[in-house]
């Protein structure tokens, strides 16, 4: 059996210490077997890593990831939470709620079967319409504000009589009307980024949108299905919080990659309205645990100090 040199074992000992100081915190001395040692670096690594997702997965500072957001009581007008409320960024098809109301200020007949026309499927992204398919102003309607159909969103604007120029203008003086002096629309659908509004503007948008009761009806469905001559349609609303225990009033979820993950909604809980909107969260899940979120801080019972 060979032994080691006191210097050698010296040596060792003080290179050992100073890569346990260039790590920057002492590591401990585990003693045992070395099956023993090696289970406990396992526990350790595994512990360390959980307590890393664990810290990602709470939410930051405020409540919300989203970028932009607000909560306000529409009764009272009294803004219970607001993060950048007042900051004009893109809103996806969010827009489609302003489009649903002056389409339907033109007293369009909902009934009146249009054609689909290659026109408004170039660029339009994903939609269950086919060119040359005729379809109802008021199935089109349907898939606008459930589902967020771009396509239906562009043949509802070119049948409501008006040029599409003076549509859009339609569109921001309807804005300027309602008070949404950060509001600007280039375009009917939202896939444009130039359609821009406030989380706090929105908020005042839908409140004003699910007030005509076809919007309001139509934002509140889950599902929905019609036929045409060519086939059935089935389309499901995109508002995840309709299966949830809040009673909805209205809501548009929208998404383009400029905007981020966009929701507003408007709920009755406990005999009280409440309108939370949640503008630029990263993910489709966050958007509604946004709200969710929201909702809840205003449910939460006030926190009293106790007395000495």
């Amino acid at each position: 059996m060979r032994f080691r040199a006191p210097g050698v074992l010296l040596a060792a000992a003080l290179l050992a210490s100073l890569a346990t100081m260039a790590e920057g915190a002492p590591t401990p001395v585990i003693a045992g077997p070395p099956e023993v040692i090696a289970t406990a670096g396992r526990t350790s690594t595994a512990a360390t890593r959980h307590r890393r997702r664990t810290r990602r997965r709470l939410p930051p500072p405020g409540g919300v990831y989203a970028r932009n957001a607000i909560l306000l009581d529409p009764t009272t007008g009294e803004v219970l939470f607001e993060k950048n409320s007042s900051r004009s960024v893109p809103i996806a098809s969010l827009t489609k709620l302003m489009t649903a109301m002056v389409f339907l200020e033109q007293k369009p007949d909902l009934t009146r079967e249009v054609e689909v026309t290659q026109t408004e499927l170039s660029g339009a992204g994903h939609t269950q319409l086919r060119r040359g398919e005729h379809v109802p102003l008021g199935e089109l309607l349907h898939m606008s504000l459930m589902c967020s159909d771009n396509v239906a969103t562009r043949v509802i604007a070119r049948e409501s009589g008006l040029p599409g120029s003076d549509f859009i203008a339609r569109m921001n003086r309807k804005a300027v009307e309602l008070g949404l002096t950060g509001s600007r629309f280039t375009e009917f659908t939202g896939l444009d980024e130039h359609n821009v509004s406030t989380a706090s503007d929105v908020a005042r948008l839908l409140h004003a949108a699910a007030n005509e009761p076809l919007i309001q009806q139509i934002t509140t469905t889950r599902s929905y299905e019609f036929r045409t001559a060519r086939r059935w349609h089935a389309i499901n609303n995109t508002n995840r919080l309709l299966y949830s225990r809040y009673e909805i009033m209205g809501g548009k979820t929208g998404f383009i990659l400029e905007a981020g993950y966009c929701f507003a909604t408007w709920v009755r809980t406990d005999g009280r309205d409440l309108i939370a909107v949640v503008l630029g969260a990263p993910t489709n899940a966050t958007r509604f645990a946004d709200a969710v979120r929201l909702l809840q801080k205003a449910q939460a019972p006030p926190v009293t100090q106790s007395q000495p």
